[in-house]
């Protein structure tokens, strides 16, 4: 429900999102496999002899859209790492769907790119023997026509370089898209882009993302990170920050309960957990006051909105109309940015 609202508000910026900014295709897979695509059972995956992620149990359909949730060092790489196939389990079983295809994009490979190579360059090599012209129209599907395809990659913007890999993640039509903080590089057109890229898309996606609203635009399902396992989170985005904000309350209670050895132990800890506790107080400020930003930014988008679905609004003041499309655009920038704010704040009070 919280995705079919949110694509509901997103339909008024596709009036406002610049027309210069390239649409991200993101090819579909000719056909479907026989679900479930992967199926985890009772696995465990990790780093050598470190088990990060155990008793995972799970599995993901051809129409999948999943968000994971969690905080920072919970494992959600990790186990992003495990479904793309880049690590084995290290105990249970993993099923993957025979001639299953997974595309992998990491905001780290972005720094990983060859900048003395060219767009197309990077394309040829994933084409060996090709026609010029059928690379040269596979680069233009990404993005990079004509002159553009010759760019040296050091010469590319940081929203360019991730059309870039997200046109390599996806090259042989992946019937499984995984994409880790795909929206750190990019302004909020090409955001806009890439959200409308992912719903049109029709095979299975697994995001890990800071970015609320990429989340809410783009999963039906949410997966929890947390206590060295990952398990279905029933429920939406509010009720994942009010889970966050209840936790970090709790703290206390807890410790008010222990026994007198527990109670000794940590007075003798005390100094070196009072700023730890100080930091988590800030932390939950700052959380209830990001909350409140994104409130406060949503009900402004929401007049804007009214305001410009008047049936005559460009027509008796088109000067007022372009100053309230150029407002919106703005708002939606600073709801952006508040939105990842709070779901940063949310995994740092997790934690």
């Amino acid at each position: 429900q919280s995705r079919l609202k949110l694509l509901a508000k997103m339909e008024p910026i596709a009036a406002i999102v610049d027309d210069s900014v390239l649409p991200i295709r993101l090819p579909s897979p000719e056909k479907p496999l026989s679900p479930p695509i992967i199926a985890l059972e009772k696995a465990a995956v990790g780093y050598g002899d470190r088990v990060v992620l155990s008793r995972l149990t799970l599995s993901i359909s051809n129409d999948d859209r999943i968000g994971l949730l969690g905080a920072n060092g919970n494992g959600k790489s990790t186990f992003a790492k495990l479904l793309g196939g880049r690590l084995a389990p290290c105990a249970g079983e993993m099923v993957r769907a025979p001639k299953l295809e997974a595309g992998f994009f990491a905001q780290h490979q972005v720094d990983d790119l060859n900048e003395g190579e060219t767009p197309y360059a990077v394309f040829a090599r994933l084409m060996p023997g090709a026609p010029e012209a059928r690379i040269r129209g596979r680069a233009a599907q990404t993005g990079f026509s004509g002159a553009r395809a010759e760019t040296l990659i050091a010469k590319l913007s940081g929203g360019e370089k991730a059309r870039l890999l997200l046109g390599v993640a996806t090259f042989n039509a992946p019937h499984l898209l995984i994409l880790d903080e795909p929206t750190n590089h990019l302004d909020i057109d090409s955001r806009a882009a890439l959200i409308e890229a992912i719903n049109d898309y029709e095979g299975a996606v697994v995001l890990v993302s800071h970015d609320r609203y990429l989340l809410e635009a783009c999963a039906d399902r949410l997966w929890l990170v947390d206590d060295g396992t990952v398990r279905a989170f029933d429920g939406d985005m509010d009720d994942y920050a009010r889970q966050v904000l209840s936790k970090s309350r709790d703290e206390e209670p807890r410790r008010a309960l222990a026994t007198p050895a527990q109670e000794a132990a940590e007075q003798g800890a005390a100094k070196q957990q009072a700023p730890r506790r100080r930091d988590a107080g800030q932390t939950r400020r700052k959380l209830a006051a990001a909350e409140e930003r994104v409130e406060k930014f949503t009900q402004l988008i929401a007049r804007v909105d009214e305001a410009l679905a008047a049936p005559d609004a460009f027509a008796r003041n088109p000067q007022e109309a372009a100053r309230l499309a150029s407002q919106r655009e703005e708002l939606a920038q600073a709801l952006a940015a508040a939105e990842e704010q709070w779901l940063e704040l949310a995994a740092e009070a997790e934690a």
